[in-house]
């Protein structure tokens, strides 16, 4: 665990100085064992669904007789077409394979295992006898011979509903799914069911996939842009308020007046001579346009404003910026700390959904009411998937603070390294190794505390979307009230915990010593830590719309004059979202930079006063900022109680 003698000094006393870096100590043991024991737990359910059989159902596949497929099968009682020998038969065909169940989320077909799937459509049933001939894959039901198929008077109730749709094997998975679009956006249906018209649905699918090569192109503009702004930001952090805030209003223009543009353009165009599906897809787009220019307008125009209001408090907020942009320069590493963490989260969100895969195959067979076979867990077994979701929201949660943590460690050993030229070899990885050394259980607990509340809260979501439109007005105030209430707990907690972890960081304290250590610190200079989360979420909340306007921009100008676009509200959407959820991921590293700059700050200037003895730890930016703080005390006290009181926190008396 690599713990040693000095887990015996984490007894802190009544009044204990801050002594950042010194006493290293293992924290919240306890916790870490909880966690550990919840993973075994975790991979208890994976091992059990791939022990009872899951893993060959999952990924071989099935038929609709519970024959797994490409292989020998063991004979099920009271079940006919059982323990049929499919070794030959490796891949999984539907029937009706774009025939949904829109409320179970399933296919309505009978499965069958076939030796090959039909690369070409098969428009009749003579074409399906002669493609079992040709290939030996009979598609028809297995008490049916393929000689049968035209002559049988069953076969159009066991053969595949026609025209049979040219479909290709899943990779790894064994399954024959269609390659039609319209069959894609079938099965889109199942999922977005707030469409009305299928025929718009049908529309936005082909959007997407006829500019499937832009929409690629612009994520990985979005990811450039991001990457340049983080380097952007090292260099001109001074002026980094001001730069964006003119992007923006420039961005936000120009947007906007590039929507009216084309929309009083596309409107003044001749749709004479137009086919009428063109019509319609014109029509379409006349209509998103609007939409786009109307929304972007009522959006500038409320940036203007919330800017206009903020613009004079951004002294400490460009001070903490300018130390960040010093802060990347010396740990480089931190810029690509996204992709470790996202890294970590993909790798985990593939094994969840597998192992979650593995749970709706696993089971035993029982015969539904149609007469097929279905695998169903009894007894307390079945309630696993319960224990797989907190898994899922715990785990994610841990990865996240993991993160947080050993940006607030690296960060940290920055600030109270007095001479910068003298920084540990590599912070980062330093602030790796003591986190798994040492404050493991601190994380697991910090963010099994975001577990808490964000289960309940998920909860009553599902409740309300189960609700909605038979609960009554009170019902449905009061279900939206909690949510509401335990999003904003959720999001205080998230705040709380991040300053914590750089207590953690600090003084090596358990979990609960740090978060009041941390909230004292905060209280004491409450409205600083209004200032910066407002003025400095707000500038790096700027950098995020910039992105996302230009990726935006340059999407609209794409798909405008491609020619053979269909409809691109999707596509711009899907565009739009990425490069927001790109920008994000970019610059919550240098949020989290500037609030543990902050902490830092204001503990030294609460312990030290810059005396021989107690020297300040801080750059020379923020050491001017305090000698302005001092004069502007002085003025302050002659002109108003609040602006005294605002400055007061930022001095020690000597």
């Amino acid at each position: 665990m690599g713990c040693c003698s000095s887990a015996s000094s984490a007894a802190q006393s009544s009044k204990r100085e801050w002594k950042p870096l010194e006493d290293r100590s293992c924290t919240d043991i306890p916790w870490l064992l909880l966690f550990i024991l919840f993973c075994i737990g975790m991979g208890f359910i994976c091992g059990f669904s791939v022990a009872t059989g899951a893993a060959a159902r999952l990924v071989s596949g099935y038929d609709s007789y519970g024959n797994i497929c490409g292989q020998k099968n063991a004979k099920l009682e009271a079940i006919p077409n059982s323990g049929m020998d499919h070794t030959h038969r490796k891949y999984v065909f539907f029937l009706d394979p774009c025939n949904l169940d829109l409320i179970n989320r399933k296919i309505k077909s009978v499965a069958l295992c076939v030796a090959a799937c039909p690369r070409q459509e098969l428009k009749t049933l003579s074409d399906v006898q002669k493609f079992a001939e040709i290939n030996g894959s009979a598609l028809c039901s297995y008490s049916l011979k393929p000689s049968e198929y035209t002559t049988s008077s069953k076969a159009p109730v066991l053969c595949p509903k026609l025209p049979v749709p040219a479909s290709a094997p899943i990779p790894f998975f064994h399954r024959c799914a269609p390659v039609n679009i319209s069959c894609y956006a079938k099965f889109a249906e199942a999922l977005i069911t707030f469409v009305s018209d299928n025929s718009v649905l049908h529309r936005l699918i082909s959007g997407v996939m006829t500019s499937k090569e832009i929409i690629l192109g612009l994520c990985l503009l979005s990811l450039v842009l991001s990457m340049i702004l983080m380097v952007i930001i090292r260099y001109i952090s001074r002026i980094l308020v001001w730069i964006l805030t003119i992007l923006v209003i420039l961005g936000s223009l120009g947007g906007t007046g590039v929507l009216w543009w084309l929309y009083a353009k596309q409107r003044k165009s001749p749709k004479e001579a137009v086919i009428p599906e063109q019509l319609q897809i014109a029509e379409d787009n006349l209509r998103a346009l609007l939409i786009y220019a109307i929304a972007a307008t009522v959006f500038t125009v409320i940036l203007f404003l919330i800017m206009l209001v903020m613009r004079k408090r951004v002294a400490l907020t460009i001070a903490l910026f300018h130390v960040a942009g010093k802060v990347f320069i010396h740990l480089p590493l931190l810029v690509f700390q996204p992709f470790w963490t996202f890294f970590a989260l993909v790798l985990f969100w593939v094994y969840w959904i597998m192992t979650l895969l593995f749970l709706g195959t696993t089971g035993s067979a029982v015969q539904n009411d149609q007469g097929f076979v279905e695998f169903r867990v009894s007894g307390p077994l079945q309630y696993m998937w319960w224990y797989h979701v907190v898994g899922l929201i715990w785990i994610s949660e841990f990865i996240l603070a993991c993160q947080q943590m050993t940006v607030a460690g690296a960060v940290v050993t920055y600030y109270f390294t007095r001479d910068k030229r003298n920084l540990p070899f590599a912070p980062i990885l330093a602030s790796v190794n003591r986190l798994i050394r040492y404050h493991l259980g601190t994380v697991a607990k910090g963010s099994f505390i975001i577990t808490l509340v964000k289960i309940p809260r998920m909860i009553l979501m599902y409740i309300h979307s189960q609700l909605k439109g038979k609960e009554n007005a009170c019902a449905r105030c009061v279900l939206k009230s909690c949510i509401c209430c335990l999003w904003c707990l959720e999001k205080c907690l998230n705040y709380l915990n991040q300053n914590a972890y750089t207590a953690t960081a600090i003084n090596s304290t358990n979990f609960c010593t740090s978060a009041k250590d941390a909230f004292v610190i905060l209280v004491e200079n409450a409205l600083r830590v209004a200032a910066i989360n407002t003025v400095g979420d707000f500038m790096l909340f700027l950098g995020k719309v910039l992105i996302v306007c230009s990726t935006g921009l340059a999407g609209i100008m794409l798909l405008n004059y491609q020619q053979d676009y269909t409809v691109w509200v999707l596509p711009l959407i899907i565009v739009c979202l990425f490069a927001f959820l790109v920008a994000h991921c970019f610059l919550s590293i240098y949020e989290m930079v500037v609030d543990v700059l902050f902490l830092c700050f204001a503990i030294d200037t609460k312990y030290n006063d810059g005396s021989p003895g107690r020297e300040f730890y801080m750059d020379k930016v923020l050491m001017e900022f305090v000698e302005n703080s001092r004069k502007a005390m002085k003025e302050a006290g002659k002109g108003g109680v609040a602006d005294a009181r605002e400055l007061k926190p930022m001095l020690r008396r000597r």
